[in-house]
C-alpha cells in the first residue's frame, strides 16, 4: 500500500514554517511600528533589492535654490542643476538554529521542538533586528560587529546633528543635575530639526507634524523624577490626545507626546563613548560609557531597511531541518536577509539628532 507522507524535509512542510518565521519575527520586532513602505515612515522599506543584489544604492534630491525669474526675464541659461546625493545599504543573511538531544529527550517534555524551535527563532531574529536599528539609527560606533548593527557598518553622529545637556561631549557629562535628560532638551531638538539643512522633514499624521524619540529607562526616570513645573505633567496632559491621531503606528506603546514629538522607551538605547578613559588597549573599539544614554530624535525617512528573497521563492526567510544520528535528532535553522541603515546624505544625517545625558542607574 503506498502512502503519502509529508515528512520534515519535504518542500511544502518548509515553506510553510519559513513563511511563518517571517511573519512572526516581525510582528514580535519591536521597530516593525515604525516601518512603511512610504516615505513618511520613521524606517522606509525599500524592496528593490527583492528581486537580485546584495546592496542598493539610493539618492536625495536635494530642493532647488534658485531664485528663479520675474515678468520677461529670460530664463533660457538661467536654468538650476538638479543636485543629488547617494545613499547605500548592503544586506546578507544572517541564520541560528537549534537541535534536539534526541527522541529520548524530548519524550520527557510536553513540548515540540519544531513548534518551540519556531517560536524561539522567531523571538531571537525580532530582538537582532531591534538591536540593528538601534544601534544603526544611533551611530553606536562602540558596536562594531555588523552581526548586530543590521548588517551594515554604524556612521556616528555628525557634528550638527548632536545635542548634549550642559556639555559638549558624552566624555565630558557629570552626574549634576543640569546634564540629566529634560524636556528642555527635546525643545532644542525641535529647533534644530526644522532648522537644518536639509531640513528634518516630519511624519504626517492626519496633517500634524510628528518626531519620534526613542530614550532609556534611566532617562524616563529622570523625567518622572523632575519636579519643577512644566516637565513630565507636561507630557501627560499630551499623552494620547488628539482622537484617530493616537491610532497611528508610532503612539503604539508610546509613553506620551510633548510638543509633536512622541516618546518611547527602549532598553536597547546605546551608551554614549567614553572618551575621556581612551581606548581599551587590547582593540581599537572606544570603551563605552555606562552612565551615559544616547537618546535618538528621528524624523521621517531616519532610516532605511531593505529584504532580500529566499531562492526559487518569493519568502524573505529560509526555514531548513535536518534529521541526524538515523534520525533520533532533529535540527530546526531559520534565517533572514535584511539590512539597516541610517539616512546620511552628503556625509550628514538626514533625519536623526542623538540627545546625550548624564543618565546613570538610579
Amino acid at each position: 500500500m503506498a502512502l503519502t507522507e509529508f515528512g520534515v524535509n519535504h518542500p511544502l512542510t518548509n515553506k510553510l514554517y519559513s513563511k511563518k518565521l517571517f511573519h512572526e519575527a516581525l510582528k514580535a520586532t519591536w521597530f516593525q511600528k515604525f516601518i512603511g513602505s512610504t516615505s513618511d515612515s520613521v524606517i522606509q522599506l525599500n524592496p528593490e533589492l527583492k528581486e537580485v543584489g546584495d546592496k542598493l544604492t539610493f539618492g536625495l534630491r536635494m530642493l532647488l535654490t534658485g531664485a528663479g525669474v520675474q515678468g520677461d526675464g529670460t530664463l533660457e541659461g538661467n536654468e538650476e542643476q538638479l543636485v543629488f546625493y547617494p545613499d547605500s545599504i548592503n544586506i546578507n543573511q544572517i541564520r541560528h538554529a537549534v537541535r534536539s538531544q534526541g527522541r529520548m529527550s524530548e519524550q520527557r517534555v510536553p513540548y515540540s521542538v519544531r513548534d518551540e524551535a519556531r517560536m524561539g527563532l522567531s523571538d531571537w531574529h525580532a530582538d537582532r533586528m531591534d538591536v540593528g536599528f538601534m544601534n544603526a539609527l544611533s551611530g553606536n560606533t562602540n558596536q562594531t560587529n555588523t552581526l548586530y548593527t543590521g548588517n551594515n557598518s554604524t556612521s556616528a553622529p555628525t557634528t550638527n546633528n548632536q545635542l548634549f545637556a550642559t556639555s559638549t561631549s558624552e566624555a565630558s557629562l557629570s552626574s549634576t543635575t543640569a546634564c540629566q535628560f529634560s524636556l528642555s532638551l527635546l525643545d532644542k531638538a525641535v529647533v534644530y530639526a526644522k532648522t537644518s539643512t536639509p531640513q528634518i522633514r516630519p511624519i504626517k499624521v492626519k496633517g500634524e507634524n510628528k518626531y519620534v524619540c526613542f530614550i532609556h529607562p534611566f532617562q524616563t526616570y529622570q523625567l518622572r523624577t523632575n519636579t519643577n513645573t512644566g516637565q513630565w505633567l507636561d507630557i501627560q496632559k499630551a499623552a494620547m490626545t488628539g482622537g484617530n491621531v493616537s491610532k497611528n503606528p508610532i503612539y503604539t506603546g508610546a509613553l506620551g507626546e510633548y510638543k509633536s514629538v512622541v516618546l518611547h522607551e527602549s532598553t536597547r538605547v546605546p551608551w554614549g563613548i567614553a572618551t575621556d578613559t581612551g581606548q581599551d588597549p587590547n582593540s581599537a573599539t572606544m570603551l563605552a560609557n555606562s552612565n551615559v544614554a544616547r537618546a535618538i530624535f528621528a524624523g521621517a525617512q531616519a532610516g532605511v531597511c531593505c529584504t532580500g528573497r529566499k531562492t526559487k521563492a518569493s519568502l524573505d526567510a529560509t526555514w531548513s531541518e535536518e534529521l541526524f544520528d538515523y534520525g533520533n535528532q532533529l535540527g530546526v535553522a531559520g534565517g533572514l536577509i535584511y539590512g539597516i541603515v541610517k539616512s546620511v546624505f552628503n556625509s550628514t544625517d538626514f533625519a536623526t539628532i542623538t540627545m546625550s545625558t548624564y543618565s546613570a542607574k538610579p
